[in-house]
């Protein structure tokens, strides 16, 4: 059964505290938005906890009250960003009700998946910061995990007399490796990144219209 992201986000590391009122939920966004300035600019290995700080105009101890370390700024940027990957996906098959109709969504998914990385690079450096951090390895995996139950859900509607493992098997394996040819797509000029997910795409529809 595919892991919920919550279950394993609840052990990764995070903010220290939630901010409850207003001026401390502003300044949390503030340094939310500084770091991922800093990671687009610097790349997440030199995210440095001060200039976080500084450039936010917080103190260092007000940082640390809301992040501990720099692992709890990267798991809070990772959870935007999947909440509005998740949010994306769930709207793109809501109105799935055969295999043409998976066909298409999937192809517009892929497509305004990929425009998402393009106009916000950090994404990609965020999953190379997760990397190095073995509570933040697994919840990228459970959040790839969540993301694909959601087309999971459609394919054991669609093809009620698959074996349940295999369809889950392929739904797993075509959103990781529909992750990873999104980051390779970016990481390359983007004439060559275009014909990357274009090939990933031809891929992956191959799957999902497999009888």
């Amino acid at each position: 059964m595919m892991e919920s992201a919550s279950t394993v986000a609840q052990d990764a590391p995070g903010p220290r505290r939630e901010p409850s009122q207003k001026r401390s939920r502003e300044r949390v966004e503030r340094m939310l938005g500084v770091a991922s300035a800093l990671i687009a600019e610097k790349g997440s290995d030199a995210l440095r906890m001060g200039e976080v700080a500084e450039r936010a105009g917080v103190s260092i101890g007000s940082l640390y009250q809301f992040f501990p370390d720099k692992s709890a700024i990267i798991r809070a940027l990772a959870d935007r960003y999947q909440k509005e990957s998740e949010a994306c996906i769930a709207e793109a098959l809501a109105s799935v009700d055969d295999m043409k109709s998976l066909e298409r969504a999937f192809s517009e998914l892929v497509d305004t998946y990929y425009d998402i990385f393009l106009a916000e690079p950090v994404m990609r450096d965020i999953w190379s910061g997760t990397q190095a951090d073995k509570a933040l390895r697994e919840l990228e995996l459970a959040c790839s995990r969540a993301n694909a139950g959601l087309l999971l859900a459609v394919l054991r509607r669609l093809r009620p007399n698959e074996d349940p493992a295999a369809l889950e098997s392929s739904a797993f394996l075509i959103w990781q490796l529909g992750e990873a040819a999104m980051r390779l797509a970016v990481s390359v000029d983007r004439e060559e990144g275009d014909r990357l997910v274009a090939t990933y795409k031809r891929m992956a529809l191959g799957e999902l219209a497999r009888r």
